[in-house]
């Protein structure tokens, strides 16, 4: 059972999507997460945008990051004209001392995938609870392929020792995929080599492992909020 309440939870969130604003200037191009903390980023973002003149442009990982970013006020790229994004910022749904994440509980990961490995660095806002000492207790969500399925899902559940659950009946990306949620639990002590193991199955279009993606992880607990950097970070 988490330590915080629920109106805690929020509060740290807000303060965590909030002061990751401070990494953007005027003149980027950034990725923009997925995630009820990201919310406050761009909240904070289109607020910058109205009141101080900041002049960015984005590349949504989700169509509700799209729509809000939109309603903010925030312009948006498409791939077509971008060969580069200076950085991301987006959640995380766990997160180790290396900075390995499990991301992907909004089930945008392949998108979120992208923007990182296209992005010049890479922020993750997160509130206390989503620091761990091992990654898995957050059930590992891995995007497929709708054909086969059922075959894909046997093949993971050979390597995971908890149940593999097929998310809802009818839930399927923005890419229009299924999405199994993998209960390895709080074992996934090399979560490169997981990583490499579930993305060789055939029918995995994605894998909510981030490793070495990230480079600052923006904590918010109840003291106020901490700046954990990676000493390879490129921020």
């Amino acid at each position: 059972m988490s330590q915080f309440t629920d109106a805690e939870k929020e509060a740290m969130k807000e303060e965590a999507g909030i002061a990751a604003c401070t990494f953007v200037e005027s003149g980027m191009k950034i990725g923009i997460g997925t995630g009820s903390t990201v919310k406050y980023t761009i909240l904070e973002l289109g607020r910058r945008i109205r009141e101080e003149g900041l002049e960015i442009a984005g590349i949504p990982t989700s169509d509700a990051t799209e729509k809000l970013s939109i309603e903010q006020g925030i312009p948006m790229l498409d791939w077509g004209g971008c060969d580069q994004l200076d950085l991301v910022i987006d959640g995380a749904d766990e997160f180790d001392c290396d900075l390995h994440l499990i991301k992907g509980g909004g089930g945008a990961l392949l998108r979120e995938k992208i923007v990182a490995e296209s992005s010049g660095g890479m922020v993750v806002v997160a509130d206390a609870s989503k620091r761990v000492e091992v990654l898995g207790a957050f059930p590992l969500p891995i995007e497929v392929n709708p054909y086969g399925w059922e075959q894909t899902k046997r093949r993971i559940e050979s390597i995971c020792a908890g149940p593999v659950l097929l998310r809802g009946t009818n839930y399927f990306t923005d890419n229009g995929n299924p999405i199994l949620d993998a209960h390895f639990g709080a074992t996934i002590a090399d979560p490169v080599q997981l990583e490499s193991d579930l993305r060789a199955i055939a029918g995995v279009v994605e894998v909510g492992l981030f490793t070495n993606t990230a480079d600052i992880i923006v904590l918010a607990a109840q003291g106020g909020c901490e700046m954990i950097r990676k000493p390879t970070a490129r921020l």
